[in-house]
């Protein structure tokens, strides 16, 4: 079953490398409004993260996890803070016996970040919430244990796309530090 996930794999890695370097000379600096005569376009940025989760789907399923959500966002939240809960869980996704939080990071270059500093401590706190969420309304027995990934997916016009699984990159805070 995984074969089929890894031949949708590298079919989308090349045809993404191709689209990119054809897109490479049409991109315009800023996101202006379309010239008279011009189609609108979508932003850049918002393609580049389209494609990235995708790429990042794909390469999950070809690495044995079991998607279960895409995009997912938190209900209504209750208590001292009324409306919608902020966050969203781009990929969730069992590993075995282990449901996945997966965080997709997209960028435009291969520039090296560590591995921690791919999430910053704010997006950490509203992913946490969210997941914790998620958990709260399975109704399943016992104890779920899960973790927080990320996946870090880097284009390099002479490389192509490059796409890193860092599994178990940052822990929920543990219920006495959370206010």
């Amino acid at each position: 079953m995984i074969w089929w996930a890894r031949a949708i794999y590298r079919f989308l890695l090349w045809r993404e490398q191709r689209l990119a370097r054809q897109e490479e000379p049409l991109q315009r600096s800023g996101n202006s409004a379309p010239r008279k005569g011009e189609a609108w376009r979508e932003p850049s940025h918002l393609l580049r993260g389209r494609r990235g989760e995708l790429l990042a789907y794909w390469y999950l399923r070809q690495a044995g996890y079991t998607i279960v959500a895409r995009n997912r966002r938190p209900g209504v939240g209750r208590g001292r803070q009324p409306g919608p809960i902020p966050g969203e869980l781009d990929l969730v996704a069992w590993d075995g016996p282990v449901l996945a939080f997966v965080e997709v990071k997209t960028r435009a270059s291969l520039e090296r970040q560590p591995d921690a500093r791919l999430v910053h401590a704010a997006q950490r706190r509203r992913i946490v919430r969210a997941a914790v969420g998620y958990v709260r309304r399975l109704k399943r027995p016992g104890k779920i244990n899960y973790r927080f990934d990320v996946v870090a997916v880097a284009w390099d016009p002479a490389a192509g796309y490059s796409v890193k699984l860092v599994k178990d990159a940052f822990r929920a805070p543990r219920p006495q530090e959370t206010k």
